[in-house]
């Protein structure tokens, strides 16, 4: 097998590389290094059956020879990144899932597009299912990311309406572990980076927010199966176990026993999701997923992780 992964290089597409490696697939990483890096690949160099292409997606691309499957994971995807970001996020949700659509359909390939829980917006269903169409502001600074993703979705599945590319859609819930960035802007890198550095804890409102976490091998195992299952509608993967983000930071600070950290409040941003769960009946019934790596272990591997970066 030949899987073409885009945004290989980031924090998610790297560990998907290291999978389907693992399974025996010959790995094509694509990325423009906006937001991921070398570093994250540099391990797989070596490995003959995988293969580096510094490109941007929302640039067409060409692939000499056969490719079976194709995952789209190149964007922007935390707030820090997309608000810096904006327009290179809504190219690569648009141009670059037409171009990795093309792709696929001239191949004959799988595609499995990286959508994510932001296009349920600010829920008013809790917890969201896949046939919730979501509460998204559309002009807010948030809508470059979460339109672009639901573009995304639409033209996907006109792709496979259409043209009948094999195609399938992972709505991605809140994941952590190595390889993400401290200074992301996502809250469990910050809160650890600030923990680890002495500094203060930075809650948003007053952390009644609600997050679900899963960890980054819990969701590869899921895309996986995913992408090997006949199922062409969205499908949600993700931890349900939900918490707020006030006690994950008092989770996180008595991880590091003797910091100097304390929490401290600041305003809500706007247009910030007030919770956020998966139902993952779908996954569960479709694919025999469910997550396996719990809050208390996720976190302890992850600081560990942190610890060695800083």
């Amino acid at each position: 097998m030949r899987t073409v992964i885009t945004g290989g290089a980031g924090f998610v597409g790297s560990h998907l590389c290291e999978r389907f490696l693992a399974e025996g697939h010959e790995v094509i990483c694509l990325d423009n290094l906006l937001t991921g890096h070398r570093r994250n690949i540099a391990h797989l160099l070596d490995n003959p059956k995988f293969s580096f292409l510094e490109h941007n997606i929302s640039e067409p691309v060409q692939i000499d020879g056969a490719v079976d499957n194709i995952l789209h994971f190149a964007s922007p995807a935390s707030p820090a990144d997309y608000l810096a970001h904006p327009i290179p996020t809504l190219k690569v949700g648009a141009l670059g899932t037409h171009n990795a659509l093309g792709l696929a359909k001239a191949k004959g390939a799988r595609l499995l597009l990286a959508s994510t829980s932001e296009v349920y917006g600010d829920p008013d269903v809790h917890p969201q299912r896949e046939d919730y169409w979501g509460n998204v502001n559309p002009i807010g600074p948030r809508g470059c990311y979460d339109e672009a993703k639901r573009f995304a979705e639409a033209i996907t599945m006109a792709y496979h309406r259409y043209h009948g590319v094999k195609t399938r859609i992972v709505r991605i819930f809140n994941t952590y572990g190595p390889r993400m960035r401290l200074n992301d802007g996502r809250v469990l890198p910050a809160l650890m980076g600030q923990v680890l550095r002495g500094e203060p804890m930075t809650v948003f409102g007053k952390g009644d927010q609600t997050r679900s976490f899963c960890y980054v091998t819990d969701l590869v195992d899921g895309i996986y199966r995913l992408l090997n299952c006949d199922f062409s509608e969205p499908v949600n993967i993700g931890n349900p176990s939900e918490i707020t983000v006030l006690e994950l930071a008092k989770e996180i600070l008595a991880m590091v026993p003797g910091t100097k950290s304390v929490i401290e409040y600041r305003d809500l941003p706007q247009d910030d999701p007030k919770r956020r769960r998966p139902d993952i009946t779908r996954a569960q019934t479709l694919l025999g997923w469910n997550p396996t790596i719990d809050r208390a272990d996720g976190l302890r591997r992850t600081l560990e992780y942190f610890k060695g970066v800083l």
